[in-house]
């Protein structure tokens, strides 16, 4: 909002509003009934700061009542109201307490809301770090499923975009995890050996003896690799030749069960290295992303999303 007059009149039903930067919300004590009428004759007769855009009204009883207000000017110190949204009465008002959330990131308030059982009809009112407080209206965050492997676990690629959420300025979004077992992978064969791509993997017990590419051993022996086209490529390189092959990377395996599916996915292919892809609800980043490769992933994936 940065200053701009709000303009009420269709909040009420605008899904996962969240009003930013959070100083544009007012916490005020109120006596008077909780009734749509009352409210916008309470607000029409008083004087508001500036910034104020939310006013969320709270009486004795612990009943809150959330409403927007249209000011008349930014210019003045203090400046009265033209116009009232009430956006939430009592019936519909659920106070959350939750100090780990970030009152200034949209996931960080989905995330408060849904823990505490807020409904999607429903506005959280939510006291978060710092006893700074803040909304989310009608909270329904869009749902993003990463596709890792694992281990490591918890997997990088889901940690990046768990941390991405806690500051970018996103719409509200969950994350729901989907992982791919290396392990299991690998049980599908009996090999002699298995060759896996690194030790960072986390793969250095199986049911045969395990060598590492990235070590790329000196000795070429009867193993199978567990790798993606991209170590299929070093092994050409390295020893002249291709060995059996189970494969592990998420967008192939994402493609052979014919995943493609309307939800927004995440997931990631080591044949990319410093752009990303989309494939219809699909964006596949490189394997070594970066908090910031991820971010403008999920920029250019959500950017026909309009939010306030």
């Amino acid at each position: 909002m940065n200053g701009a007059i709000l303009e009420v009149g269709k909040l009420k039903q605008q899904q996962n509003f969240v009003p930013l930067p959070y100083r544009c919300v007012s916490f005020q004590p109120y006596n008077g009934p909780m009734s749509n009428d009352a409210i916008e004759r309470y607000l029409l007769a008083r004087e508001v700061y500036r910034r104020t855009d939310i006013i969320i009204l709270h009486n004795e009883q612990h009943e809150y009542a959330v409403a927007a207000v249209q000011r008349v000017s930014s210019e003045t110190l203090f400046t009265f109201v033209e116009k009232v949204e009430v956006l939430a009465l009592p019936g519909d008002c659920v106070f959350v307490n939750a100090p780990e959330a970030d009152p200034g990131n949209r996931s960080a308030l989905a995330k408060a809301a849904l823990k505490h059982g807020v409904m999607p009809q429903q506005t959280a009112i939510v006291l978060g770090a710092f006893d700074h407080i803040n909304i989310i209206h009608k909270p329904n965050p869009l749902l993003l499923k990463v596709i890792e492997v694992v281990p490591p676990e918890p997997p990088k690629l889901y940690h990046l975009v768990e941390q991405v959420l806690s500051y970018a300025d996103l719409p509200p979004i969950t994350v729901e995890l989907e992982t791919i077992d290396l392990r299991d992978l690998a049980s599908a064969v009996t090999p002699e050996a298995y060759l896996v791509p690194c030790r960072s993997g986390g793969l250095n017990e199986l049911t045969a003896p395990v060598y590492f590419l990235d070590e790329r051993p000196k000795q070429r022996q009867n193993w199978t690799l567990l790798g993606c086209e991209r170590s299929l490529q070093f092994h050409r390189h390295y020893y002249g030749d291709e060995p059996p092959r189970v494969e592990m990377c998420p967008r192939r395996l994402q493609k052979a069960t014919d995943n493609l599916s309307s939800q927004a996915t995440l997931l990631k292919c080591c044949l990319l290295e410093y752009e990303f892809e989309q494939e219809g609800n699909t964006v596949i980043v490189p394997w070594g992303s970066d908090l910031a490769m991820i971010e403008n992933a999920l920029r250019h994936y959500f950017k026909d999303l309009i939010y306030v």
